[in-house]
């Protein structure tokens, strides 16, 4: 009887804690995209990559100073791990822009819901996950709800379409990386975070300036900087860094398709909140019924996964060291989204 209530205390912990790491998620993602909508698009700040770099950089900072403070440890992850993460996540970055400008919105919208079914088969092929029937719907009703809400006109070029499938993989490779990085070097978020964002950053910051200039034909050296676009930049760095760490944090605790079925909740709830405080415009019976199809499935999701071979591993062996699951997600997907 003991060991029951023990159990049940311990799933209750378990619950509160992965809604708490939920709800940061949604309210960093959701107020970072807010954030970038108005500073791209009131103040012309359209310098996403380079802005991308700063939000690094703002996190790198605070990981400083957590360590000085002592509240991150000492910790190891290989120089060639860490280039390959940072080559997926830059690759993630710079494809989900080049994506956003070569491709139609319908288009950039289909790819990125293209990463749920591929983030599924690394799943399968590298970590012999298994899904059952019920969680194989669930995650197309999703795809059916979102497609219905944000898909309008589709038409697709060849470097589009290759700009699309560079974005699609990195996206889904670095989210899965960030999981075998977290289980197999037994490295909680902050520490990943110590170890990827300073190399993301200096990365970013020599690219983005060059890159940016190439998609707006601006310069960000030649912007004109203001107090109060200024500020927005801080308010978006300082946001940015609650997001990254809410990202690996909510990836650990979950998987990366799961990431990314819960993740389109905040694409239903940035709509809500646009139709809101920008106006109804866009709000018709279309977009409503695809929000109901996109709840009911992420429900069945969270109902079918959770059952008993909803969603396991067919091999259960790890190596003593792998002692935590994984995290993850490019921020840039956030960055891009206030543009559509």
């Amino acid at each position: 009887m003991e060991k029951k209530i023990t159990s049940a205390k311990l799933s209750d912990r378990k619950g509160a804690l992965d809604l708490a790491s939920w709800m940061f998620n949604v309210v960093t993602s959701v107020g970072i995209i807010l954030v970038n909508k108005a500073l791209m698009a009131k103040y012309g700040f359209s310098f996403a990559t380079t802005l991308t770099g700063l939000h690094f950089a703002t996190t790198t900072l605070l990981t400083v100073i957590l360590r000085r403070l002592g509240y991150i440890q000492a910790s190891h992850l290989p120089i060639s791990d860490l280039l390959k993460f940072v080559l997926f996540a830059n690759f993630s970055i710079v494809g989900m822009n080049v994506s956003l400008m070569w491709n139609s919105v319908g288009f950039y919208q289909i790819a990125k819901l293209s990463m749920i079914p591929v983030s599924c088969f690394l799943e399968v092929v590298l970590d012999k996950v298994r899904y059952s029937r019920d969680t194989k719907l669930s995650i197309i009703l999703v795809l059916l709800g979102v497609a219905v809400c944000t898909v309008t006109d589709v038409s697709v070029n060849t470097k589009g379409f290759i700009a699309a499938l560079v974005a699609v993989w990195s996206t889904a490779l670095q989210q899965y990386y960030v999981h075998y990085l977290q289980r197999n070097y037994s490295l909680g978020s902050f520490n990943l975070l110590g170890h990827t964002a300073p190399a993301q950053a200096v990365s970013l910051l020599l690219v983005g300036p060059f890159l940016d200039s190439w998609l707006t034909g601006k310069r960000v050296y030649a912007y004109d900087y203001t107090l109060t676009s200024v500020s927005f930049i801080i308010l978006s760095c300082t946001i940015a860094v609650g997001t990254n760490l809410s990202q690996f944090i909510c990836i650990g605790r979950f998987t990366a398709v799961s990431f990314q079925v819960l993740g389109h909740m905040k694409t239903i709830l940035v709509l809500i909140l646009g139709f809101i405080f920008f106006g109804k415009e866009g709000l018709n019976s279309q977009v409503i019924l695809g929000m109901l199809i996109a709840v009911a499935g992420m429900m069945w999701y969270g109902n079918a996964s959770a059952k008993p071979g909803g969603k396991e591993r067919r091999s259960h062996s790890t190596p003593s060291n792998k002692s935590q699951r994984h995290v993850g997600s490019t921020e840039s997907t956030e960055l891009l989204d206030e543009k559509v």
